[in-house]
């Protein structure tokens, strides 16, 4: 008998990818996907249950089905579908996390948890450290929103952890997932025709490429490689960093710097037409960035992004640019601008 693989979000976009990756593992037997609402798209050979994770049923299916690998993907910032809300978002993050971990703790065949989670957890201040590691201890601790969401849903993990030490536990921090595909809200900013930007600022990003996500959750979910250990807290990135004012060029689109309270109330006028989530934590991203050091990822994991920053940015790009301005016109015109202040 091979292994049996549980995968909440299944309906996302990302979690059906990583149902149908995970369905060609040789020892993997049987997949069950699970999620609240039908997937829009095939899951290959899995099978689905139609499940809220909020539910006390999520402990029955975990026993019956005897699962030995539960790859929690339902951890999100983003409302799936028009009629999602923050208040549901948040039960699912949260709640749903703790029913699934109490269904876990009762089911002796659980060996492996996966649990994707955010490089959100660190924050984004105008003290934090140049570089954060998987150690670091944020200068304030997220106030809300899906980074609060994802601090709470990890010390759960914590817990669990100490109460099944027989459980491999691996926590993935994912810096922003770029792609063609991509539906997440950094995604859904770069695709505005003209970016809003913090006046006086230009942050560092990095972006992992949504197939790297994918492969980095196949490695985390099955046997560690010969000489890493895939349990643990990772920080997953791809190699660089790009500032803000590098992607608006690179996607030939304008930038309008805002002061705060400006973008603040253009965030808010955003979400009411639907058009972004410009949410205050990615306000903050978009004012003072966030970086990761991935030495744990390469060391330990034994994972090596097939995309860098810069690289995933690029695939972004030639599925959803050039914007208003051509990519390279508009390079050359900024030079020109900053070359005639500096001999102004």
């Amino acid at each position: 008998m091979g292994r049996v693989v549980l995968v909440t979000g299944a309906a996302r976009q990302l979690g059906g990818r990583f149902v149908r990756r995970v369905l060609r593992e040789p020892d993997v037997d049987r997949v069950i996907a699970v999620d609240a609402v039908t997937p829009p798209h095939s899951l290959g050979g899995a099978e689905f249950v139609r499940a809220d994770i909020r539910q006390p049923a999520i402990g029955k299916l975990v026993v019956e089905h005897a699962v030995d690998t539960v790859v929690h993907l339902d951890v999100t910032g983003t409302p799936l579908g028009p009629r999602g809300s923050r208040t549901t978002l948040k039960e699912t993050n949260v709640i749903g996390t703790m029913q699934l971990l109490g269904a876990c703790q009762k089911a002796p065949a659980v060996q492996r948890l996966v649990v994707k989670s955010s490089t959100n957890v660190y924050g984004s201040a105008p003290r934090d450290p140049a570089v954060f590691v998987e150690s670091t201890v944020p200068k304030a601790l997220p106030s809300g929103g899906f980074a609060k969401d994802a601090v709470e849903v990890e010390g759960y993990v914590r817990g669990f952890a100490r109460r099944r030490p027989d459980v491999a536990v691996t926590v993935l921090r994912f810096a922003n997932i770029l792609g063609p595909s991509a539906d997440t809200p950094l995604a859904e900013y770069f695709k505005l025709p003209v970016l809003p930007t913090v006046f006086g600022y230009d942050p560092r990003l990095q972006f992992i490429h949504e197939d790297d996500a994918i492969e980095v959750l196949a490695l985390s979910a099955g046997d560690p490689p010969r000489g890493t250990l895939n349990a643990g807290t990772f920080n997953i990135a791809g190699d660089g960093v790009l500032l803000l004012s590098q992607c608006a060029r690179r996607l030939g689109r304008p930038t309008l710097p805002l002061l705060l309270p400006a973008i603040r109330w253009a965030g808010t006028a955003l979400r009411t037409v639907g058009a972004s989530d410009f949410s205050p934590e990615q306000i903050r991203l978009l004012t003072h960035g966030r970086v990761v050091r991935t030495d744990q990822m390469r060391e330990v994991l034994g994972f090596v992004p097939m995309h860098s920053t810069a690289g995933t940015f690029a695939d972004f790009a030639r599925c959803h640019g050039p914007g208003l301005l051509p990519p390279r016109a508009l390079a050359r015109a900024v030079d020109r601008i900053e070359e005639a202040v500096r001999h102004g």
